[in-house]
Parts: structure tokens; C-alpha cells; sequence
């Protein structure tokens, strides 16, 4: 009998494009088995309010780890950065792709870059985190909420409802939309989310041979880079609610990291970075978010009603 996997996604063009992705290196690396989709619609979906009030982006893969603990499916396919920091009992993070373009995408049709823009200018995000770190550079600018998916969210844009819009490098061009980038904002400057551009594969913990067969995909470079990015969310909180960011870059077998911790109006920014060994990557991570928390985040977090 052929090897079947069900493979749970979001309905959304990005997610399909990722779940398809999925679907084919899998056929590629285990010639003759079968993958199908069970798309579904998540929380994070339904709702259009801001996340940071909703309940943070785990709404977007809830549904997803409830069918593979029902056995609804094999195998869910995640985007990173929607991915909260602590793992539920009973499921595991089985591989990462290859990463994408981790860098947020300034996308406007008037202007070249965010310091072009005039003051006053009207802004789209729906990210906690890249709302803190515009307010910081560019307190002048009106910020509003931009929900929805990539189609939906450029099409806001192309109506005039704003001035220019915020999105990830790595979605557009998954989607065949590269040329929408006006200007792809560096990430010492604009620190990305945790995770961004990365696509993890989620299974259950005790499905051994699903297991096996995923880890054949699993990217060393992405699984280094998250170790060191997720390690820090997780001390500084886990949370999806506040302003957290942080990057990490490969290069020699060291990893330079990245992170951030902002007050939602922009006001105050930690910022720091570290280096060490890809092997410490873990440890590397934990070790920034103590000089953060030091460096004032603590007491940014501690604001936000976040304890740690």
C-alpha cells in the first residue's frame, strides 16, 4: 500500500503555497508516497482585531495542532513566526526548510523608502512588533491596523487606504510578488520576528515514522538559526502580545543574534546583539535575553503585565 501523510494547513494563498511546498519535497525525497492537503481555518483567520489583543499569533496554528492530536492529519506546516515559543505536550517540531528573505518589506506605490515618507503619512501593519520599532524611527506617522492576507492587505494599499503597508520579505516572494518590495528594511535596523521566513513542520511526538520521514528535510542553517531566535523568546516570556524581536545570522560556524524589546508606542527600545558558537546556539540565545531584560526590558515587559 502507498504511504499516506495528511498534511493540515491554513487556507490562506501563502500557507498553500508553503503546504504545497512541503508536499512536493516530501514526494521527492520518498519517491511513491501520498500527500494531501486538509486545509483548514484558524482563530488567528476568523478575527480581525489586532493580535496583540486577540490572543497573539498562536491563534494561527491552534487548529492546526488540534487536528493532529485528533488525527485528523499526519502533519501540520507552520510559518515560524506564528509559532509560540513553548512546544504543547505530545508535539514536536520535526524539520525546517531552508529559509527565506527574513527582512520586512516597506511596499508603497508613492514613496521609495520609510524615510521618505512625509509626516503624517498613514502606515498599515498588523504586527505589535513592527508598529513599536515605525513608531521609534518615525513617531510623525499615523499607524493603522492592516489585517487580512497578502492579497487582501496589498489590494488596501492599491485602494489608497494607506500610504504604504508592512509585510514580509519572504511571503511576497513565495507568492511571485518580489516586485512589491519597495525596500526591503535591514534587520539591524528593523529587527524581523522571530522565526520570519522560516517553514517548520509539526507532527506528533510519539508518530515515529512520521518523524523519520519529515527529519530527512530538516535544514541544519534554519534549525541553528530558530535554536538561538526561539531560545530567546522563550526567556524573554514567549509571548505574541508585546514588542520581542530577534534575529539570528549563520556565517563560519558562529551565529550573530540579534534582539529587541519595545514599548508598544515606540518610546522605549532595547536593543542588543551577541555572538558565539553555532553548537550555543541555545545558550546564546538565553544569554541575550538576560542582557535585555537587564538592559531595561525587563521593566518594559513588567509594564505590559508580562512577569519574568
Amino acid at each position: 500500500m502507498t504511504e499516506r501523510f495528511r498534511l493540515a494547513t491554513r487556507q490562506s494563498a501563502l500557507a498553500l503555497w508553503q503546504s504545497e511546498h512541503v508536499a512536493a519535497r516530501l514526494r521527492a525525497a520518498h519517491p511513491g508516497i501520498g500527500v494531501t492537503l486538509v486545509p483548514l481555518t484558524t482563530s488567528g483567520d476568523r478575527r480581525q482585531d489586532s493580535l496583540s489583543t486577540a490572543g497573539g499569533k498562536g491563534l494561527f496554528v491552534k487548529e492546526l495542532e488540534e487536528a493532529l492530536r485528533d488525527g485528523r492529519a499526519d502533519l501540520a506546516v507552520h510559518s515560524m513566526k506564528d509559532v509560540p515559543a513553548r512546544q504543547p505536550d505530545g508535539l514536536v517540531l520535526a524539520a525546517f526548510l531552508p529559509g527565506e528573505d527574513s527582512r520586512d518589506a516597506f511596499v508603497s506605490q508613492k514613496y521609495r523608502s520609510l524615510r521618505a515618507l512625509p509626516v503624517g503619512a498613514h502606515v498599515g501593519t498588523a504586527s505589535l512588533r513592527r508598529e513599536a520599532q515605525l513608531r521609534a524611527e518615525r513617531p510623525d506617522l499615523k499607524v493603522g491596523l492592516l489585517r487580512g492576507n497578502v492579497g487582501t492587505r496589498l489590494a488596501k494599499l492599491d485602494a489608497g487606504d494607506f500610504d504604504a503597508i508592512l509585510l514580509a520579505c519572504a511571503g511576497l516572494r513565495r507568492l511571485g510578488l518580489a516586485g512589491r518590495v519597495t525596500e526591503a528594511l535591514d534587520v539591524e535596523r528593523f529587527v524581523p520576528a522571530i522565526g520570519q521566513g522560516i517553514v517548520g513542520i509539526e507532527c506528533r511526538a510519539d508518530d515515529a515514522a512520521t518523524r523519520a520521514r519529515v527529519a530527512t528535510l530538516d535544514d541544519v542553517g534554519s534549525a541553528t538559526r530558530l535554536s538561538a531566535e526561539r531560545a530567546l523568546n522563550a526567556a524573554l516570556g514567549g509571548s505574541c502580545t508585546v514588542p520581542v524581536a530577534g534575529h539570528a545570522v549563520l556565517a563560519g560556524g558562529r551565529v550573530r543574534l540579534t534582539g529587541l524589546v519595545a514599548s508598544p508606542d515606540g518610546t522605549q527600545v532595547v536593543r542588543e546583539q551577541a555572538e558565539g558558537a553555532a553548537a550555543d546556539a541555545a545558550a546564546l540565545g538565553h544569554a541575550l535575553a538576560q542582557r535585555l531584560l537587564d538592559g531595561g526590558g525587563r521593566k518594559i515587559l513588567h509594564g505590559l503585565g508580562v512577569s519574568i
